[in-house]
């Protein structure tokens, strides 16, 4: 069988390690006690986390066991950015934020067994923490000098960095230290963007207790170009679906580029490497198929939202572009799908010309007619000839939609004024 940590290797799931052979020696010896946390900044997990949430759950079907810390302490700071200084949310705020990232996570880890996951709040040890105690116990671990040297800080003194955010690498670091002492924690992950934090946790262990403890990185997401991913033109991929629709997030992975298909298939996926490397070697054959991300698509919209929601994705993508029957789709999943792609209301006698150009599908009316004309328009998937011809005479589908489509991509919804 393959240890765990080598397959994160070959996964590309280990950016840093603090000492890859001590941890590996660790999780041989026996179930380890790890924890990954995450801060309540927003009222959803996105994709970032998910990396990290996943990463949790190879580790537990590994045997180990899971801490899933959500930090409702460092959520009213906030890690400091580099872009600037973070706005901080109310304390109310906060607590509905930490209640909800503690419902999506307990999704992804099983609470049950003798490896039963754990979620943890650091509210509950810095809630009443003794300022004098804090800066006895805690800050004196921490040498000014070293706390300037991280990147984050050093590249905010000129701009300005207030001290709230500079001593959040010491809240964190405490959250390892009380996870140590409180649950025999000794292995820590997060995003290598988190690894001047991680080993400052690392070292306050040692320094406080004088216990040899882990931590790893996974890296950055990234696409072709070496932007992060996790970003689309309409905002950040959440994993709420009341933030972004089953649908949305589906289409987010069919469209992975060519070029990152696979990592993202190994870091994401629980698929053998095996079968991702026989998805890729079916893509090079037939590039345009996109065999490796309907598949990325398909088992990460499980993964996130069930497989009842994936099928419905699946099966709305294939509808709206003319390999499947509109009116079979739901309401929701319609108006999900539409809304991704565009949507317009026209008057009540409008024709498709009109329409396609209110949807955005063409840039004028000479265009839309010599669409229509040129046999490229359809109303509900059904050709139209007659560019003159009114979008009132095609059926209504749920929630009153008629699907406009210009050729075999472009498509976007109508609703018709009262």
């Amino acid at each position: 069988m393959t240890h765990v940590l080598d397959d994160l290797v070959a996964r590309g799931l280990v950016a840093h390690s603090t000492d890859i052979e001590a941890l590996r020696e660790a999780l041989s010896a026996g179930p380890v006690t790890y924890y990954v946390g995450f801060d309540p900044t927003a009222p959803s997990l996105h994709v970032g986390n998910l990396l990290q949430i996943l990463t949790a759950r190879r580790l537990q079907l590994a045997g180990h066991r899971p801490l899933i810390l959500v930090g409702g302490s460092t959520g009213l700071i906030g890690d400091p950015k580099e872009s600037g200084e973070r706005s901080m949310n109310s304390r109310e705020t906060v607590a509905d934020w930490v209640d909800r990232i503690r419902a999506q996570v307990t999704r992804f880890v099983d609470f049950d067994g003798d490896n039963a996951a754990t979620v943890v709040n650091n509210l509950d040890w810095t809630g009443q923490l003794n300022t004098i105690d804090f800066l006895r116990d805690i800050g004196k671990h921490f040498p000014v000098n070293r706390m300037l040297a991280r990147d984050v800080v050093s590249s905010r003194l000129e701009s300005g960095i207030s001290y709230t955010e500079f001593s959040y690498v010491l809240l964190q670091s405490l959250d390892y230290l009380e996870l140590h002492r409180r649950h025999g924690c000794v292995l820590q992950t997060g995003g290598s963007d988190q690894w001047g934090n991680l080993t400052a946790g690392v070292e306050l262990v040692r320094r406080a207790d004088g216990d040899r403890v882990h931590a790893f990185a996974t890296p950055l997401i990234t696409k072709a170009d070496g932007t992060k991913f996790g970003k689309t033109e309409s905002g950040t991929i959440w994993l709420d679906p009341d933030l972004m629709s089953p649908y949305a997030f589906h289409q987010t992975w069919i469209q992975a580029e060519d070029s990152k298909v696979g990592e993202y298939l190994a870091q994401f996926t629980f698929l053998e490497l095996s079968e991702i490397d026989a998805l890729m070697a079916e893509h090079a054959e037939a590039p345009g198929r996109r065999v490796p991300q309907r598949r990325l698509a398909r088992e990460l919209t499980t993964i996130v939202h069930g497989a009842a929601e994936a099928e419905a994705a699946e099966h709305a993508a294939s509808a709206l572009f003319g390999k499947g029957e509109l009116s079979d789709l739901p309401e929701a999943t319609l108006a999900a799908a539409l809304t991704e792609a565009g949507v317009a209301t026209v008057p009540a006698d409008a024709s498709v010309t009109d329409a396609l150009v209110a949807c955005g599908l063409v840039d004028s009316r000479s265009a839309a007619r010599r669409t229509v004309l040129e046999g490229g328009a359809y109303m509900n998937n059904q050709r139209v000839d007659d560019p003159d011809a009114p979008v009132a005479d095609a059926p209504r589908l749920a929630g009153g939609w008629t699907v406009l489509r210009r050729g075999k991509r472009a498509v976007a919804g109508v609703k018709l004024a009262p």
